[in-house]
């Protein structure tokens, strides 16, 4: 049995019998006015983050969900795009399609606003999406994408950029591991359908979605995750997981490379009123001004001693330098 198969039959058990907490620590549903998330919806709550982010959603975008679990965040994007078919749902386990649709009937009884026509659940897989290229504005999956294998990611993250329009979004929330995980545990099936041996690194993981093609990549939480301990998981030292929240963006990789924003800033403190460099970037004195990390890394390095470059803050919503 392959390690997808082995997930799929997984999937398919949870999806019949709900564990609460079985494989992810649960994020909090989001909060939103008038919106109502059915119990078996949060006992369902499977992700790892959450891929929902209020800012992104104006204008009412097509959604492309993959990964369907038990119907949460297709209700939370439809909350935002309520119209018909603005969420589409994609899930290969039949199990998974059957508990979303019922618990989408449920919050249709428990939600005036909510419409079933709002999200439409598909067959499918993360590999061969059923919609045309350049059709969604957003492409959200919630603690899938990590259970794959480093290729099986990389084709995941082209079909994505295949479908997005210009400018769209990969809307994201995984595991990360802090350092890489050992081979034993990477070739354990089980564990890697229950998220806990597939997570790359913070740099393999974002490396692997600029290779596919996004230009740019916002990342708007990083927090602990599970940690792996010496003797349940046969470690020399305990290993942690991280759970990072990412936006990537379907625009075009500048020459000089991508651009990451962790939420760090340049402020300059030297004696001029404000400092402008070649590329544009103007800094005015003693005001932080939020850059992507690679122009932090090329100021600290053109004014080591008249800019100072602050730490990542792993939360970023928009507004910054590249």
């Amino acid at each position: 049995m392959t390690y997808l198969e082995t997930a799929a039959q997984f999937y398919s058990e949870v999806a019949q019998t709900p564990q609460v907490g079985l494989c992810c620590v649960q994020s909090t549903p989001l909060q939103l006015p008038g919106l109502k998330v059915p119990l078996a919806m949060q006992e369902m709550n499977y992700g790892c983050g959450t891929t929902v982010h209020p800012t992104e959603l104006g204008k009412q975008p097509t959604v492309l969900y993959v990964g369907v679990g038990g119907g949460l965040e297709a209700l939370q994007f439809a909350y935002f795009s309520r119209r018909a078919g603005a969420v589409i749902a994609v899930d290969p386990v039949a199990a998974m399609r059957e508990a979303a649709t019922s618990n989408l009937a449920t919050a249709v009884a428990e939600n005036p606003w909510f419409d079933k026509s709002f999200v439409e659940i598909r067959e499918g897989d993360a590999f061969n999406l059923p919609v045309a290229d350049a059709s969604v504005d957003i492409v959200a999956q919630n603690c899938l994408f990590n259970i794959f294998e480093p290729e099986d990611l990389t084709r995941a993250l082209k079909e994505a950029y295949r479908v997005l329009k210009p400018g769209g979004r990969l809307q994201m929330s995984d595991p990360i591991a802090t350092r890489p995980i050992p081979a034993h545990l990477q070739q354990d099936e089980r564990l890697r359908a229950m998220c806990l041996s597939g997570a790359l690194t913070y740099e393999e993981y974002t490396q692997r979605i600029i290779a596919a093609g996004f230009g740019q990549i916002e990342i708007r939480a990083r927090r602990p995750y599970r940690l792996l301990d010496t003797q349940t998981y046969n470690l020399e030292t305990p290993l942690l997981l991280e759970s990072l929240d990412s936006v990537s963006f379907k625009v075009a990789i500048p020459e000089d490379g991508a651009c990451i924003f962790t939420g760090k800033t340049a402020i300059y403190a030297g004696s001029e009123p404000f400092f402008d460099d070649a590329a544009g970037h103007i800094l005015q004195r003693g005001i932080p001004a939020t850059v992507c990390d690679k122009t932090a890394a090329k100021l600290a390095s053109v004014k080591p001693t008249e800019i100072i470059i602050t730490d990542s803050t792993w939360h970023y919503s928009g507004g910054g330098c590249c």
